[in-house]
């Protein structure tokens, strides 16, 4: 497989969070007051966009696994949880703050060379010394606060999965190998948060952790690298700006046997995407350690074997998959007038060639799947396109645009990323027909009314990207 040494796409930052703010997908919180660092909030289509894609996440790893059950743990964990996992000890980053321009920064991602000088690269001033820095949120439960009323905001899920093991054997009747999978909020108090939503102080994440047969790990860790592999060739994402990313010694986890990154070519270089772990018997070995519980499983098909069970982790974050399905979705090119239509889709001076911005989404993660636009407001088409929106709702996330000229709404659902358009004219009234216009190719057929969610089924079926 050949890889792209850098970024070829149309995408940029810039462009990307333009956008999210215009249509709303995403917005800066507490935007009126200046807004808060590291923290955004999704808007209308933001928030479809990241259901789908969890909805999407959550098929595919429990309705199509038969040994793969769900949960969703508390957000506030009992302290010992983070001394047992490593957190307290382990979860820092090393950081330091210009005494100049009083910018930080984190020390491992400075040149060795500035860092050697207590150079700031940006504005040449003196660093401080490096320190560490607990990544995690800290604060106090109950009326007082002192240092038995100390709790944290969890860093990730998945030791609510693993504090959860035992449960959810015994009371699903859980048999090795199988699997847990989540997705929730966890937060994190980064030193830098750049890149829009890509690295956050509050973001969610997907997790699966699946527990085998220590000596089965290495062969069922292959297996998943393979199953996440082709999980984001099914979402239609361009397969050669990913790339897998093996962790060397210097970068393993302190739990981890093995470690590979799934990386996306962002905008910004390539950067992680998705982590599969092999994690060995760390976590449940640590948590009978501080707990005093036996984390053993014992295996009644086998004349009640006990062990502690290996585990591969798949770990992605949801906001982070956002960004990637954006950047990777958009697109910008020059078009004429839409194939076959009678109305040209030109700009506001009214020419028939223009750039248009499209986001090429999968039909099942576009915030919108289907937008009807009756051709006028008047003679009867608005009512009869709103009853044909009211058919299509059930099954379809749908939109209604009457205002303007008909080309200028197919550009706002282009940039929207709505796959179909469904146009009701004077024709739709003699003959039952409604133009169907196709997002990526702009091409338009007329179909009859009644045939029409059928053939939107077929479409989002036989999905295939054309760029």
């Amino acid at each position: 497989m050949s890889e792209l040494n850098e970024y070829n796409g149309k995408a940029t930052m810039e462009k990307i969070t333009s956008l999210a703010k215009r249509r709303g997908f995403v917005f800066q919180s507490s935007e009126i007051y200046g807004g808060q660092n590291g923290a955004w909030d999704y808007g209308p289509l933001g928030v479809e966009l990241k259901n789908r894609i969890a909805n999407a996440w959550w098929k595919e790893m429990t309705q199509l696994h038969d040994n793969i059950v769900g949960l969703d743990a508390a957000i506030l964990m009992h302290p010992r949880t983070w001394e047992a996992s490593g957190h307290v000890e382990n979860f820092t980053d090393p950081l330091v703050d210009c005494k100049k321009c009083k910018t930080r920064f984190r020390a491992d991602m400075i040149s060795e060379e500035n860092l050697a000088e207590k150079k700031c690269p940006d504005c040449g001033g003196e660093l401080t010394d490096t320190r560490k820095f607990n990544l995690m949120f800290k604060t106090n439960i109950g009326p007082t606060e002192d240092t038995a009323s100390v709790i944290y905001l969890r860093p990730e899920t998945a030791q609510g999965i693993y504090v959860n093991y035992k449960n959810i054997v015994q009371s699903n009747r859980m048999k090795i190998p199988f699997g847990i999978a989540q997705i929730g909020k966890a937060f994190r108090n980064e030193i830098v948060t750049k890149n829009f939503i890509f690295r956050t102080c509050e973001f969610e994440q997907m997790e699966m952790q699946y527990f085998v047969k220590p000596g089965t790990d290495e062969e069922t860790f292959n297996e998943w690298r393979k199953q996440r592999w082709s999980y984001y060739e099914k979402l239609g994402v361009k397969m050669d700006h990913l790339r897998w990313h093996q962790h060397g010694p210097d970068e393993l986890a302190h739990y981890a046997k093995d470690a590979y990154d799934i990386q996306y070519l962002f905008p910004m270089g390539w950067r992680e995407l998705e982590g599969v772990h092999n994690r060995a018997g760390y976590d449940l070995g640590r948590h009978s350690q501080f707990s005093g519980k036996d984390m053993q499983y014992i295996d009644q098909d086998n004349n009640n074997e006990r062990y502690i069970p290996y585990i591969i982790e798949t770990s992605a974050g949801l906001t982070r998959n956002v960004l990637m399905i954006l950047c990777d979705a958009y697109d910008e090119e020059q078009v004429a007038s839409d194939k076959n239509s009678d109305s040209s889709e030109g700009t506001a001076n009214g020419t028939a060639d223009d750039w248009r911005t499209v986001l090429r989404f999968h039909p099942n993660l576009a915030p919108v799947t289907v937008a009807i636009l009756p051709l006028m407001k008047k003679d009867g088409l608005a009512e009869l396109a709103q009853d044909i929106r009211a058919e299509l709702k059930e099954d379809y996330a749908t939109d209604y645009d009457q205002a303007g000229a008909i080309g200028r709404r197919y550009r706002r659902q282009d940039e929207a990323g709505t796959p179909f358009c469904v146009t009701v004219d004077y024709q739709s009234k003699e003959d039952g027909t409604v133009t169907l216009r196709f997002r990526d190719s702009m091409e338009q057929v007329r179909v009859p009314k009644t045939e029409l969610a059928a053939r939107l089924k077929q479409e989002i079926k036989t999905y295939k990207r054309i760029k």
